[in-house]
């Protein structure tokens, strides 16, 4: 943008001068723009810190790494409890010792496809009724492309 000289009449007397003062802030806010750009892609990159090379020790290490708490319904009805076989009425107990054993996880329930969905909702309760809070369904993925079959 220029600046406005005169009032339009054509009159060539200093009487009438009026200039005009605005500031641009197009080219203002452009730059901000790209500075803001800028520094949100520079901000992940200077968390790293500093490289190191830390020394070497035989300490162990602080949280050990627990087996996860897998409740599995097989397609034959029979429940298990990571790999350990259990009956339908001793599974309460036995999650509650272990809840008591090692503290309170996420519990991981299993189920064959072909188990009904009451089985299933059955089996989720019970767990819920162990005391455990987080409880998770696991699934496989199905291969990309391909629709869920019956």
């Amino acid at each position: 943008m220029g600046m406005a000289v005169g009032n339009g009449s054509g009159s060539d007397d200093d009487d009438g001068y009026k200039p005009l003062a605005e500031i641009n802030v197009t080219p203002f806010v452009d730059v901000m723009l790209v500075l803001l750009i800028i520094f949100m892609v520079a901000a992940p990159l200077m968390v790293q810190g500093v490289p190191l090379e830390l020394p070497k020790t035989t300490a162990s290490k602080i949280g050990s790494q627990k087996k996860p708490m897998v409740v599995s319904l097989a397609p034959d009805g029979k429940l298990y409890i990571r790999d350990e076989e259990v009956t339908r009425d001793s599974l309460i107990p036995r999650l509650q010792q272990i809840k008591a054993d090692e503290g309170d996880a996420v519990v991981y329930v299993r189920a064959d496809r072909k188990i009904a969905y009451g089985d299933v909702m059955e089996l989720l309760g019970r767990v819920g009724e162990s005391g455990y809070a987080r409880v998770s369904l696991l699934s496989q993925p199905s291969p990309s492309g391909a629709t869920a079959n019956n």
